[in-house]
């Protein structure tokens, strides 16, 4: 056999396999890629996301668009090839397991949590857009969860509204747990408290409940610092002045926050909010307004620019990040809070766009 041949026949057997090592070798990393945008002011699943009763709304056009990442399942082993094509794509990016996973978080964990935050996330976006708009909305402190086996189950439940601990007024979920360790283990707490049945009806008429009744409940002590405990979470629920459901499914996570909460202002304002544009964008939302930092920025990016944005509304901690690697034609806004994004808005359904707070290189 010719040298040369030899030659190539042996770099086709070692490339083989190697290929067929990499295949076989399992690397600890996970791929994230651009996952599908939704628009706010569209419909999705065949009926709008955005449903608002009991208040009037007004037309909208263009785009409002929330973007998303997809990521593979916490079971699944990427191989050393899959890991090194990521890390050669424009279009997807390979980070450590744990990154998406933490913790030996399984996958149908994982999933309950992004449920339950992209839940929440919706509850701080009407809170948000409705502030904005100055519009009543009513707040009160609630049993969020009940610990298992604790003394508080069978006494209190997720639902009931807090009104007073030992006499005290409650206005902050911190005010539970502050004024029940200045109990001694042992002791019995007082709460006032509104059942949950009785919240939700008051919930669904948009009244804040009136009747309560008070619920004494033994204290435990605490295993980690040996204080009065009663094995409750505390949390946050409002009363709405008319009703705003958001439907969307098989979406998780908290980063879809600011680009509903603009999208409920776009519907119940008069104008147009985009003037015809396609915008996108992402960010967490706290209920003063506050917008987050999100993971997946680069994979956002992409995602939106596919499907046509021109614009999109940046956290201000992501946008170093973000402008490291910006897709040709599209412009980054850096947003601090959701007055920052209505008045970026304000600029670009005009058309005036020169004076936007572009996101810069760090």
């Amino acid at each position: 056999m010719p040298r040369r041949t030899a030659t190539m026949l042996a770099s086709t057997l070692v490339l083989i396999a190697l290929l067929c090592a990499g295949v076989l070798i399992k690397v600890p990393y996970s791929e994230m890629s651009p996952g599908p945008t939704v628009n706010t002011l569209g419909e999705a699943g065949g009926e709008p996301v955005l449903q608002i009763s009991g208040h009037k709304t007004y037309p909208t056009t263009g785009h409002l668009n929330m973007t998303t990442v997809r990521v593979t399942g916490a079971d699944y082993s990427m191989n050393l090839v899959e890991a090194v094509a990521g890390w050669l794509a424009h279009d997807s990016v390979v980070v450590p397991h744990d990154t998406l996973y933490p913790d030996g978080k399984t996958e149908e964990e994982s999933s309950q949590e992004n449920a339950e935050e992209f839940s929440q996330s919706q509850e701080s976006a009407k809170v948000a857009a409705l502030k904005a708009l100055k519009l009543p909305v009513a707040t009160r402190v609630v049993v969020a969860s009940v610990v298992k086996d604790s003394p508080a189950e069978g006494r209190l439940h997720a639902g009931d509204v807090i009104k007073e601990v030992d006499g005290k007024k409650v206005t902050e979920p911190g005010d539970v747990s502050q004024l029940v360790t200045r109990r001694k283990p042992g002791e019995k707490v007082v709460f006032t408290v509104v059942p949950a049945k009785d919240a939700a009806a008051a919930e669904k008429a948009h009244k804040d409940p009136t009747t309560s009744e008070k619920v004494s409940v033994t204290t435990k002590r605490a295993e980690d610092n040996g204080r009065a405990i009663v094995g409750i979470q505390a949390g946050t629920d409002h009363t709405f002045p008319f009703t705003i459901d958001i439907k969307l499914a098989d979406v998780g996570g908290p980063s879809a926050g600011l680009m509903f909460s603009l999208g409920i202002v776009d519907k119940l304002t008069p104008g147009d909010m985009t003037g015809g544009r396609f915008v996108a964008g992402t960010g967490t939302i706290d209920e003063k307004g506050k917008v987050g930092p999100i993971g997946g920025i680069q994979m956002k990016l992409v995602g939106a620019r596919k499907a046509g944005a021109e614009y999109f509304l940046t956290p201000a901690e992501n946008c170093a990040t973000a402008a490291a690697d910006v897709p040709d034609g599209l412009t980054l806004v850096k947003v601090n809070t959701i007055d920052d994004a209505l008045k970026s808005m304000e600029g670009i359904g005009k058309g005036a766009t020169a004076g936007l707070p572009k996101c810069a290189k760090g």
